[in-house]
């Protein structure tokens, strides 16, 4: 459960960061949080390297669907940032129960 909040925080973060970084509105924000967290925990049984890929891949493309242009740059951006969130919150966790 506590892994699950810490992916839900790492992709509101990237999401955050992403919207004040290019002064993207506050219904882009609220857009872009649901289709990354709703395709992330749609795959949540997958294995984590697989739900990163599939999960990001896919939240990208409809938030290329929604915004009428797909992005290379964008989907390895949030490749790699995404990864680099999750990460950091998972390892956060980990630490946190160790102590």
């Amino acid at each position: 459960m506590k892994t699950a909040l810490a992916d839900a925080v790492a992709l509101l973060v990237f999401v955050a960061i992403g919207v004040l970084t290019h002064g993207a509105s506050f219904g882009a924000f609220l857009r872009d949080l649901a289709l990354f967290e709703a395709a992330w925990f749609a795959l949540w049984r997958l294995p984590l390297p697989l739900r990163w890929l599939l999960g990001i891949t896919a939240a990208v493309a409809l938030r290329a669907a929604f915004v009428g242009h797909f992005s290379v740059a964008f989907w390895l951006v949030a490749l790699a940032f995404g990864a680099a969130f999750v990460a950091v919150g998972r390892t956060a966790v980990r630490w946190r129960r160790s102590s």
